[in-house]
């Protein structure tokens, strides 16, 4: 008996042999209100949005927007909105920093419950709730294998709960990633070239010291996933 194929894997294999751009315009034009993305707008950020707002620019764009982000990083997010044609949506928490911190304090310099807490309120419900307002159950996101040990054996396509989750850019080398930025002309995140290796919350991402790579400068180098995109079932969406 032949074993039943998921709805993730017939994408996979369709995007395997397709460029980055033609899988998601395949995306879009086959699933078209079903499909989202995503943006945290960090260093490689520009990529996807370029490749959306050319191939794709009626996808929603969702921004979950924590308010801990780098002032350079709010300032990126202006510049690369007014350049792009994308069609973002900016989510917030339900609770502000200020009444976060109020209640309990600051979550993410807690034990790993807290730290759970802390990427509950401030990404996983904004980003479920903006699933379930746009409607849609295919969620693009610019995570690649070459980013860390977390992603290096991720799937084009995977269910998570009721969402399914494409990665357009996943097999690119960083290599790829440069020569992109450079032949688009599309601006570096300023925070780049300060030395940070990879972006996130200001209280969470620091520049690598001497032989650190990017998964040590997140989270105190406990981990590098915020919490969106962890393969465990703690941060399944419910559509």
């Amino acid at each position: 008996m032949s074993a039943i194929i998921t709805e993730a894997e017939e994408i996979a294999s369709m995007l395997e042999s397709q460029k980055a751009g033609e899988r998601i315009a395949w995306l879009y034009e086959t699933y078209g209100d079903r499909v989202v993305a995503s943006s945290s707008f960090g260093l490689q950020a520009a990529v996807m949005l370029h490749l959306i707002s050319t191939h794709a620019p009626k996808i929603p764009v969702i921004f979950v927007d924590t308010g801990y982000l780098f002032p350079e990083s709010y300032r990126y997010i202006n510049e690369l909105s007014e350049m792009l044609d994308v069609d973002l949506r900016r989510y917030v928490p339900r609770y502000t920093a200020a009444h976060q911190e109020a209640l309990w304090g600051e979550l993410w310099a807690g034990d790993k419950g807290e730290q759970q807490k802390y990427a509950t309120i401030n990404k996983v419900e904004p980003m479920n709730r903006a699933l379930q307002e746009i409607g849609a159950d295919i969620w693009l996101s610019g995570l690649r294998r070459s980013q860390s040990s977390t992603r290096a054996n991720r799937a084009l396509a995977e269910q998570q709960s009721a969402t399914l989750k494409v990665y357009p850019i996943l097999d690119w080398a960083d290599a790829q990633v440069s020569s992109y930025f450079y032949d688009n002309r599309l601006p570096k995140h300023p925070l780049e070239r300060e030395g940070y290796l990879t972006m996130g919350d200001w209280h969470s991402t620091r520049k690598p010291m001497a032989g650190e790579d990017a998964e040590s400068t997140r989270f105190g180098g406990q981990k590098y996933e915020c919490g969106l995109h962890e393969q465990s079932g703690e941060n399944d969406f419910q559509i």
